[in-house]
């Protein structure tokens, strides 16, 4: 599939909710809720056109964006093919299972919206995780940081790392979505989960850094 194919195509996946949104538009209420506190209670709430029409939308943009940046991206060549598909599909595929959801909630669906959250990041966590070790110096996906885009054995070790750290985060995010109970438990563990999993790969990588500037 050529670029441009490429981009129609997932240009066309983040907006097909809307056909969803046209069906159930006269049942939507005219508030819609898209946030959740801590307590899984709704703090948020749009216009039911914002969130039927706008959501995908804004789904839209950030494809557009992602993919011009990944398809044009200098040292693209070089990288992992199934990272990029996996980038490729990403932002569709939540298009195509969040505006849903939040449509259905809007209209008095049961969905625990948090467990669905915290699963859905853990899942992503691990599949992240499993790629990250096969991801090539690029300027679009990896942990960018000044010393890993100037070494190539900086970015290896630090992906490397990060890929294990990851698929572990990922496996506790996931069960813990089952063991723990409550929505504010589940996200607190989420969000300290998150936070260590993207620290310590760039404390390990500026470590990785000073040693070497030492060593010269």
């Amino acid at each position: 599939m050529n670029k441009k194919t490429l981009i129609w195509v997932t240009s066309l996946l983040c907006l097909l909710p809307i056909a969803f949104s046209v069906a159930v538009y006269s049942s939507l209420p005219e508030q819609i809720a898209i946030h959740w506190n801590n307590a899984g209670t709704p703090d948020s709430f749009v216009h039911k056109a914002i969130a039927a029409f706008g959501i995908p939308l804004l789904f839209l943009i950030i494809n557009l964006f992602s993919k011009i940046r990944l398809l044009n991206d200098p040292k693209g060549e070089s990288q992992s093919q199934a990272i990029k598909r996996f980038a490729i599909w990403l932002i569709p595929a939540l298009s195509v299972i969040l505006v849903p959801v939040t449509l259905s909630i809007a209209m008095g669906a049961d969905i625990p919206i948090v467990m669905i959250s915290t699963l859905l990041v853990g899942i992503l966590m691990v599949i992240i995780g499993n790629y990250l070790p096969k991801s090539r110096q690029n300027y679009t996906i990896g942990i960018k940081l000044p010393w890993t885009l100037n070494d190539a054995d900086n970015w290896n070790k630090t992906h490397r790392l990060a890929g294990y750290l990851w698929i572990i985060g990922g496996l506790l995010l996931i069960a813990c979505n089952f063991l723990l109970r409550g929505a504010i438990a589940q996200l607190s563990v989420t969000a300290i989960i998150v936070a260590m999993l993207i620290l310590t790969p760039i404390l390990y990588s500026y470590m990785q850094y000073t040693h070497m500037r030492v060593k010269k």
